[in-house]
């Protein structure tokens, strides 16, 4: 239904060039248009759907934050491929309906696609979530903003430690690159603060959304002894139905998954994107330009967690609050030496102690003693 109505707006935007280069620009036109510039119009734009648990239902939380803003209208579209019509929707909603702060939420929308309309439409700005911007690099108008989940999953791991009775934990991963290598590494070096003989496996589908290869590999960990699951996938909701529907307990990501396993359901890393699109939303009516590399952790409102469920022991309970606790001070470091990757090698020095925004964890390539991985 969005895509359809996405495409009747395009067609109504072509017709309506089409009738201006043959009649010209109605009088008062521009003047209506700028004027109208004195409140603000947002474009939200997500690769999937806004309630699918998942990524993109946190964004659209987000929006949801952005929407009650006093002068705001924020306009949206679902299920956009990280294809050309990404552009089209951009183009769509700076034209049509007059969007001057975009948000393309999606990680393939950036190159080429939010890049080539940046350039095009230098004088909206354009911000996308993840870590690909670089000054000097992409354009003025354009940047990045994320945060620091990892932060989220050490603490799902501390929760974890303390519900697993096999000491084998899992997590069904998408791709190894290094934001999830960061949230598996963190997940098990939570849950060894408990037990330092647990350890975790992982299974990699090589898809950022494909529930068949969620449930084999879900089903395939609890197989193997893993009693606590977590993910980073676009939609975790496959990941915790079919943990839960096994028995055991699951640890959320992205955003709120216990009403899917109300008693298995453990806690969750969740995105607070209300709070990050807020801040640059109200820049942005004041005048002044949102920042282009943006980030952020628990302690900075970025990154929340679920209530804790009713697997939660009383002592994992304490674990846990001690630690985001400690989190929310600042300083707080989940990476610290002597650390081993699960190859053998030292990957960090026993003198060294990295913070949540060390940039040598923005290439991180390796996976921690005590993981085991593979794909499906």
């Amino acid at each position: 239904m969005t895509r359809l109505l996405s495409m009747k707006r395009r067609h109504f935007l072509q017709a309506s060039a089409a009738a201006a280069a043959v009649f010209g620009a109605a009088p008062g036109l521009l003047s209506s248009r700028a004027s109208a510039q004195t409140a603000l119009t947002v474009g939200f734009i997500y690769v999937g759907p806004k309630d699918d648990y998942g990524y993109n239902q946190a964004h659209a939380e987000g929006a949801a934050a952005v929407k009650a803003l006093p002068g705001i209208t924020v306009v949206e579209e679902e299920n956009v491929p990280e294809t050309v019509d990404v552009q089209k929707t951009m183009e769509s909603m700076i034209n049509l309906d007059g969007a001057t702060l975009l948000f393309p939420t999606s990680f393939g929308y950036f190159d080429p696609h939010m890049l080539a309309i940046a350039a095009k439409y230098p004088d909206i700005q354009f911000r996308h979530c993840g870590g690909l911007w670089q000054e000097g690099k992409h354009p003025a108008n354009t940047g990045s903003y994320f945060g620091y989940i990892f932060q989220g999953q050490y603490l799902n791991g501390i929760a974890a430690g303390h519900a697993t009775k096999s000491k084998k934990i899992g997590f069904v991963a998408a791709k190894p690159i290094p934001q999830v290598l960061q949230n598996i590494n963190a997940f098990l070096l939570g849950a060894r603060s408990v037990d330092p003989t647990i350890t975790c496996q992982v299974i990699f589908t090589g898809e950022w959304s494909l529930a068949v290869k969620e449930a084999e590999a879900t089903n395939a960990l609890v197989d193997q002894g893993a009693d606590v699951i977590t993910c980073h996938v676009d939609s975790p909701k496959v990941v915790v139905e079919t943990a839960a529907g096994r028995g055991a307990f699951v640890c959320g990501y992205h955003a709120n998954q216990s009403p899917l396993a109300p008693e298995k359901y453990l806690t969750g890393a969740e995105w607070a994107w209300g709070n990050v699109y807020s801040g640059f939303v109200k820049k942005a009516q004041a005048g002044e330009k949102p920042g282009n590399f943006v980030r952020g952790g628990l302690k900075d409102g970025f990154v929340k967690m679920s209530a804790l469920g009713p697997g939660v022991s009383e002592e994992g309970r304490k674990a846990f609050e001690a630690t985001h606790a400690d989190m929310m001070k600042g300083g707080f470091s989940v990476f610290k030496g002597p650390l081993k990757d699960n190859k053998g090698s030292t990957v960090v020095t026993a003198d060294k102690s990295y913070a949540e925004d060390a940039i040598e964890l923005e290439s991180m390539d390796y996976l921690v003693e005590g993981v085991v991985g593979s794909t499906v």
